[in-house]
């Protein structure tokens, strides 16, 4: 399809903007819900059939897997903004020529980290402090997982693309085959159900590759025999040879955001190692509490993507009067839908953190006490994810780097590392609502005077042009680069 010529995917540049965003939206919630559900229900069979130390093992592995695939998914995102902008402008050659540049460059590169991955496993996990009861069990799990990364990539970057042009509902199908994929093996080669072989935790982690895998060759077969207009056909196919002026764009932007994300997986692993020196009781109810604030901060994370994505058209096709109006709907509804799912589950905690560890656990008690100083803080975090989703759609990267950095070290860690005397674990549980307010003044401010307009692509400009690449080396202007996901 030529330039110029109307796009197959979904509109985001006119029409009313509330009904629109929040139907686009939508599809990418329900996906983020059954991810998380996924990750919920192989929770309950880790702990349930195999204890407190499988749960810590798991969540002790699951960081490790977060911190190696930041990068790759910082130039994912990245790849998203520019093809939401390609769309915007009714370039779908152009965004057939990034996603092509994206996979191509960077299925190599997360092969060879799958295989440093896992071979210093065991490093990783002595370097996070893992309890020695957890260990072999975490190590067991990572080495077989490692081998789900190279599908992991690529599903992630075909559903952020598609997303990107418009497309929020093929992702949502192909989530859902995955998840259901999932959580229906995970039991089976947990247990050894049938002709599977019983492998205890390493079963939990076969069951996520074939999920994986699974998934990723449907949602190609859907594409192409759908003729979605991301596909690359005959000479097209060329396209995965990487650009060198769209590679050079597409790293510019994602490197950064992938340093972002690096920053949130450091803290988490940091933050990690601070709670392991509690026991692995503390550590298997914090891994219990993380699955229900994946819960609660998905709904702001979904709205970020939309927002993000909602945007980027909008600028892509010069519509900047519609980008305050996008960002004001995202921060309503974001705060609307986190109040409900908080203000949920601390009626039904109990039941609801019973279902991972059983009610007579110790760590329940645990479990309880930490959600209820920390989880609140989310409808801070909320705010934040939305306002960094408006400004990474024109490539505003640099601050909200260093205001995840300020939140998530000095104030998190430190206010943790400073008042653990004083209040014990309780300055871990804190330190969540402290840092959070941090972040979201920082974000309200970078977003009201942070000269993120200035930047970015432009409007107008194919995708890899001369004055494009200008724009992403410029470092007098702080908003130039792209997304945190907070």
């Amino acid at each position: 399809m030529a330039r110029g010529a109307p796009p197959r995917g979904r509109d985001l540049t006119s029409g009313p903007i509330a009904p629109a965003l929040l139907a686009f939206a939508m599809p990418m919630l329900i996906s983020s819900i059954l991810q998380s559900l996924n990750g919920s229900i192989n929770a309950i069979w880790v702990g349930r059939f195999l204890g407190e130390n499988a749960l810590a093992a798991t969540s002790n592995a699951n960081l490790v897997m977060f911190l190696l695939m930041a990068f790759v998914f910082g130039f994912g995102m990245a790849s998203t903004i520019l093809i939401g902008q390609a769309f915007g402008r009714k370039d779908v050659d152009g965004a057939r020529r990034i996603i092509g540049t994206a996979i191509g460059a960077f299925l190599l590169f997360v092969i060879l980290l799958t295989a440093a991955g896992w071979v210093f496993a065991p490093a990783l996990l002595e370097l996070l402090g893992t309890p020695s009861g957890a260990a072999p069990l975490a190590l067991a799990y990572l080495r077989v997982i490692f081998f789900a990364m190279p599908s992991m990539l690529v599903m992630v970057m075909l559903m952020m693309a598609l997303r990107g042009s418009g497309d929020a509902l093929t992702p949502l199908w192909f989530m859902i085959l995955s998840a259901v994929l999932d959580s229906g093996l995970n039991p089976v080669f947990i247990l050894g159900f049938g002709p599977a072989p019983r492998l205890g935790i390493a079963g939990s982690a076969t069951a996520t590759v074939i999920a994986n895998y699974t998934a990723l060759i449907g949602m190609l077969i859907y594409i192409y025999a759908r003729d979605l207009p991301l596909r690359l056909r005959g000479p097209e196919l060329g396209y995965l040879k990487p650009d060198p002026a769209l590679l050079k764009v597409i790293v510019l932007k994602g490197l950064p955001m992938g340093l972002q994300m690096i920053v949130i997986s450091a803290s988490s692993l940091a933050m990690l190692g601070l709670v392991n020196r509690e026991g692995v009781d503390t550590t298997a109810a914090f891994g219990v509490a993380m699955q229900l604030w994946t819960y609660v901060q998905m709904p702001a994370m979904s709205l970020g993507g939309a927002v993000s994505a909602m945007v980027a058209q909008n600028i892509g096709a010069g519509r900047w009067d519609r980008v305050s109006a996008v960002t004001r709907a995202g921060v309503a509804f974001t705060l609307l839908i986190t109040a409900a799912l908080v203000a949920i589950l601390i009626v039904a905690d109990r039941p609801a953190l019973a279902l991972f560890l059983g009610g007579d656990s110790p760590a329940l008690p645990i479990a309880r006490h930490i959600h209820l100083l920390a989880t609140w803080s989310f409808l801070l975090f909320g705010i934040t994810l939305v306002l960094f989703g408006t400004v990474r759609a024109n490539g505003a990267v640099i601050g909200p780097l260093l205001i995840l950095t300020i939140g998530l070290f000095p104030v998190r860690l430190g206010f943790a590392a400073l008042f653990h005397a004083s209040l014990g674990a309780d300055a871990l549980w804190l330190s969540f609502p402290v840092a959070s307010a941090v972040n979201m003044v920082l974000a309200i401010a970078f977003y009201l005077h942070g000269g993120w307009r200035k930047g970015g692509m432009g409007a107008g400009a194919p995708i890899g042009l001369d004055d494009s690449i200008e724009e992403a080396n410029a470092s007098t202007e702080p908003g130039g680069r792209l997304n945190p996901s907070g």
